[in-house]
């Protein structure tokens, strides 16, 4: 479920809100990086500052979600990656409408929890909250919906869950209520947000598509299936899960 197969053009027809959320993100990134003014502006008005939300100004908590070090692609490149990797199954699963609560609910919550905690100085952004609240909600379907997962695809996400959780904890300068409190966001809203959920199929995708003068039978749908259930699906995913890991081992940004 975490491998792609479709093309550029598809993967934007069938996850909107996925590709939406990218473009978005990376669209301020590059206003913040190719302007300074408009870096002030967006980073001192839109960023997680404590003191200023504890002042009143409570968009902050979501504006952050979506705002990135300016002088650094990695900061934005990794969390977009992390959403084109986890968030088209999860997107097709839920719904539009309860994706967008999903990813907003645990970044707002992840952002709420660094305002009650951390210092009233401390000023941070990114989708990091949101990232790890999708995550959370995958670790539900781990635990308590094995009927939504297959088995692969949980081992892929335990992985990562815990790779991500302790290079949070071992790395300096990261915003950990951001990580931890979006994740546990997550696997709160699990039980909630996946009563009605079905299992995520790339052929779903391609039926809801479908030309209604179109031939339904493929001749070749079983060829499909065995490259997609085959050793090279099992490599590609194991490819994916260590070009995750290298990123974020080399990020060097004070904050994520």
């Amino acid at each position: 479920m975490f491998f792609r197969t479709e093309s550029f053009k598809d993967f934007l027809r069938f996850y909107p809100i996925v590709t939406g959320i990218i473009a978005l993100q990376l669209v301020i990134w590059l206003l913040t990086f190719i302007s300074p003014t408009l870096q002030q502006w967006i980073i001192l008005w839109g960023g997680n500052f404590n003191a200023a939300i504890e002042a009143g100004q409570f968009w902050r908590v979501v504006t952050s979600i979506f705002i990135h070090a300016p002088n650094s692609f990695t900061h934005v490149l990794f969390n977009s990656f992390s959403l084109v990797l986890f968030g088209p199954a999860l997107e097709q699963m839920l719904g539009k409408a309860k994706f967008i609560f999903v990813y907003l609910f645990t970044g707002i919550i992840g952002n709420v929890f660094t305002v009650l905690l951390a210092d009233p100085g401390y000023f941070s952004y990114g989708a990091s909250g949101a990232v790890y609240g999708i995550i959370g909600v995958y670790i539900f379907m781990t635990l308590f919906r094995k009927d939504l997962m297959d088995p692969s695809s949980s081992q892929v996400i335990v992985i990562i869950a815990v790779i991500g959780l302790l290079m949070t904890f071992l790395r300096p300068g990261i915003n950990i209520y951001a990580h931890l409190f979006g994740f546990i966001a997550g696997i709160a809203l699990g039980p909630v947000i996946l009563t009605k959920a079905q299992p995520f199929s790339p052929w779903r995708n391609r039926r809801r598509q479908r030309d209604p003068d179109e031939i339904g039978f493929d001749p070749n749908r079983w060829k499909k299936r065995r490259f997609l259930r085959g050793k090279n699906t099992h490599n590609i995913i194991w490819g994916i899960i260590i070009v995750l890991i290298v990123l974020g081992l080399l990020r060097n940004l004070s904050l994520f």
